[in-house]
């Protein structure tokens, strides 16, 4: 039997009378790209916390690759393959496009972040962050200030940055968020060209985007998944219809 990319089992997360989480069980197999949608305020947020490390459950299991990662902090879950990106870009925008980059792949590396200088000496490193930008399509723009970039050259350097620490799994949490008609469509098209090489668990508001990329979604309400199934499953089920997507989406 083929181990799982990533399980959780039965995970909780409370906050004092609030239930965040709510007994959350949920698979994503290798090789798939695995979508999780839900109005705001369903927990999407707590259970991606839970998944990167960054708060602990008060219940259950999540297992990385069939090893249980509680108590794990993130920068060995990123060790494990956890690789990921954030709703709120988290990135460096005094430095350049490059130098972002370098992070990753000094985290990667087990290296320490030490100063750009002696960072760009490191040949192999450089050569590494290169090809991350390369396959985000910001080759050209590595010697770009992150201040200058638009706000979808961002979201690309972003998860440029998540390539390279050299994942076996992306949780992507909202790319698209803030993006123009345009800019989403890259993104699209970029994150289609990438699940043929990386599973990735997909945190996305965009319905015309889940719908276009995943294999597989999954449907958080009130900290409790309702629905798992393919795209033409979660569009016909009347529960999803009913608590998120509205009738609209029978047609």
């Amino acid at each position: 039997m083929t181990t799982s990319a990533l399980e959780t089992v039965r995970l909780v997360k409370r906050f004092g009378g609030v239930t965040a989480t709510d007994q959350v069980s949920l698979t994503v197999a290798p090789g798939e790209l695995h979508a999780l949608i839900g109005p705001n305020g369903a927990g999407k947020s707590t259970l991606i916390g839970q998944l990167a490390g960054e708060l602990s459950p008060d219940a259950g299991d999540i297992r990385l690759f069939g090893q249980s990662v509680i108590g794990r902090p993130v920068h060995e879950r990123a060790r494990l393959g956890l690789g990921r990106t954030y709703q709120i870009t988290q990135l460096a925008r005094e430095f350049t496009a490059l130098d972002n980059v370098l992070l990753g792949v000094n985290a990667r590396r087990g290296g320490n972040t030490r100063f750009w200088g002696p960072a760009r000496q490191d040949l192999e490193s450089v050569a590494r962050a290169r090809a991350a930008l390369d396959q985000v399509g910001l080759g050209e723009r590595a010697e770009a200030q992150v201040a200058a970039l638009a706000h979808g050259e961002q979201r690309q350097l972003e998860i440029a940055m998540a390539l390279a620490t050299e994942p076996r799994l992306l949780l992507l949490d909202e790319p698209l968020a803030g993006m123009s008609q345009g800019e989403a469509q890259a993104m699209v098209t970029l994150l289609r060209g990438l699940k043929k090489h990386y599973t990735m668990l997909l945190v996305e508001h965009d319905m015309d985007a889940v719908f276009t990329l995943a294999d597989r979604v999954s449907v958080l309400v009130y900290g409790r998944i309702i629905a798992t199934g393919t795209v033409a499953e979660i569009r016909a089920n009347a529960d999803v219809r009913a608590a998120y997507l509205g009738e609209e989406t029978a047609a």
